[in-house]
C-alpha cells in the first residue's frame, strides 16, 4: 500500500535544498498525508494514535518528575512529597504521569483487543504484531519499575514480593532476583536500578514502536472487514480522512483522562502508598497496580494449588506465559478468515474472553481465599484455552459467512441493512 512514486513537490527554494539533502518532508507528506488508508476504519483503530500520543506525554513529564525526584530510599517518599507541595505545577505533572501510565494501560489494551477482534495478526502482519507484543512487555516493565519510585508501602512490598518469584527459578532463580535487587533485600540499590530502568526504558520502548509503525506502514492497514484492497476505490488518503477521526477519537479519550487528572487522582491507586515504606509492617493486603491484576491472578491461580503443595515455579511460568502465548497468536489462528464480523463462533469466545479477562482482573484485586482461588482457576484455564484449543479448532471447524468482494461492496452491503 506504501509503495509507488512519491507525488510531494517542495513549492520553495529553500524546501527543495531541503529535499535533495535530507527528505523528511517527503516522508511526512508520503507516510502520513496521501497514505491510503482502507476507507472503512472505525474509531477502534484510533487507538494507535492515541498510544503514541500517550507515550509521549509520559515520557515530557516523567522527564520533568525525575529532575525534582531523589533515588535514594531515606529521600524518595519525601522527594515525592516535596514535588506536589513545593514544585510549580508539581501536582499537576504528577496526576498526569500516575494516571497516563494507567490510560495507557487502557489503550493499549483496547488496541490489542481490537487487533485479536479483527485479526490484525494474520499474514502478512505477523512480525507487525510481535512487535506490538514486544510494546506491551516493555510498558509492563516500565510499569512495574516506576510504581516502586514513590517507596510507599505498596510500592515496597510489591516489589519484594514480585522480585521473590525469581527465586523459584531453577539454577538462575536467584542469581537474576539479586541481580534486580542489587542484593538480598529490597534496599537503595534496588531504587536506584528500578529509577535507572524506569528512564532507560521508554526510550527503548520508543524504538520498537518506530519500527512497529514502519512493518504498518510496509504490510498496510487492515480493516474491519479484513479484506485486502484491491483498488483505488477502497481507499483514502490518511489526511484529512483518517486524521480527523483519530483527533476527534483522542479528543474524547481526553476528556475521560482529564476527569481523572483533575477530580478523581488518586481513585486508580492504591492508599498504602500515601504511607511511606516501612520494612517491618506488611500491608493487610499486597496488590499491584491495577493493569497488572489479571496476570498478578494467574500468578496466583497456579501457586495457591487446591493440592498440599503449592507451585511458585508454576505461578511465575503462567503468569510469564499469559504474556508469551500472545507473540504465537498469529500461528495458533487457523481461520483464513481475518475478522471476527464474518465468524460467529470466534466473535461469541471473543468477547467471552474479554469478560474473563475483566473478571480475571477483580479476582486478582481479591484475597487468595475461599471460592477466589477456585474461580482463578477455571478463569486462568479459560484464559490459555482460547489461545492455546479455541484459535487452532475453529480455524478447522467454524464455517465463516461469505466474504465480499472488497472493502468497496462491504460498505455498500453494510449500508443497505
Amino acid at each position: 500500500m506504501s509503495g509507488g512514486h512519491s507525488t510531494y513537490i517542495p513549492k520553495t527554494r529553500i524546501g527543495r535544498w531541503f529535499d535533495a539533502r535530507l527528505p523528511v518532508p517527503r516522508l511526512v507528506h508520503d507516510q502520513f498525508i496521501v497514505y491510503p488508508v482502507p476507507r472503512n476504519l472505525n474509531y477502534a483503530y484510533s487507538f494507535g494514535g492515541i498510544l503514541s500520543m500517550m507515550l509521549a506525554a509520559q515520557i515530557v513529564t516523567g522527564v520533568v518528575l525525575a529532575m525534582h525526584y531523589a533515588a535514594d530510599t531515606t529521600l524518595a517518599f519525601n522527594s515525592v512529597d516535596k514535588i506536589m507541595r513545593d514544585v510549580n505545577s508539581g501536582w499537576l505533572l504528577r496526576y498526569l504521569h500516575s494516571n497516563g501510565a494507567s490510560f495507557f494501560f487502557i489503550a493499549v489494551y483496547v488496541h490489542v483487543s481490537r487487533g485479536l477482534y479483527y485479526g490484525s495478526y494474520k499474514a502478512p502482519r505477523e512480525l507487525l504484531w510481535v512487535l506490538g507484543c514486544t510494546n506491551l512487555l516493555l510498558m509492563m516493565a516500565t510499569a512495574f519499575m516506576g510504581y516502586v519510585l514513590p517507596w510507599g508501602q505498596m510500592s515496597f512490598w510489591g516489589a519484594t514480593v514480585i522480585t521473590g518469584f525469581f527465586s523459584a527459578i531453577p539454577l538462575v532463580g536467584e542469581w537474576i532476583q539479586q541481580l534486580l535487587l542489587g542484593g538480598f533485600a529490597v534496599d537503595n540499590p534496588t531504587l536506584n536500578r528500578f529509577f535507572a530502568l524506569h528512564y532507560l526504558l521508554p526510550f527503548m520502548l520508543t524504538g520498537v514502536v518506530i519500527l512497529h509503525i514502519w512493518a504498518l506502514h510496509v504490510a498496510g492497514q487492515t480493516n474491519p472487514a479484513g479484506i485486502d484492497v484491491k483498488s483505488k476505490t477502497d481507499v483514502v488518503d490518511f489526511t484529512p480522512h483518517a486524521t480527523m477521526k483519530d483527533v476527534l477519537g483522542a479528543v474524547v479519550f481526553l476528556l475521560a483522562f482529564a476527569y481523572f487528572v483533575f477530580y478523581v487522582p488518586n481513585y486508580l491507586g492504591h492508599p498504602d502508598n500515601y504511607t511511606a515504606a516501612d520494612p517491618l509492617k506488611t500491608p493487610a493486603h499486597i496488590v499491584p497496580e491495577w493493569y497488572f491484576l489479571p496476570f498478578y491472578a494467574i500468578l496466583r491461580a497456579v501457586t495457591f494449588n487446591i493440592g498440599p503443595v503449592d507451585s511458585k515455579l508454576g505461578g511465575v511460568l503462567a503468569m510469564f506465559g499469559a504474556i508469551a502465548v500472545l507473540f504465537f497468536v498469529p500461528w495458533l489462528d487457523t481461520s483464513k478468515v481475518r475478522s471476527a464480523v464474518y465468524r460467529p463462533w470466534y466473535r461469541r469466545f471473543f468477547w467471552l474472553f474479554v469478560a474473563n479477562a475483566l473478571f480475571l482482573g477483580w479476582l486478582g484485586s481479591k484475597p487468595a481465599e475461599g471460592w477466589y482461588i477456585p474461580a482463578m482457576q477455571v478463569s486462568t484455564l479459560y484464559y490459555f484455552a482460547f489461545f492455546l484449543v479455541v484459535m487452532p479448532l475453529l480455524g478447522v471447524i467454524e464455517t465463516p459467512r461469505r466474504l465480499q468482494n472488497s472493502i468497496t461492496e462491504a460498505i455498500l452491503e453494510k449500508g443497505k441493512d
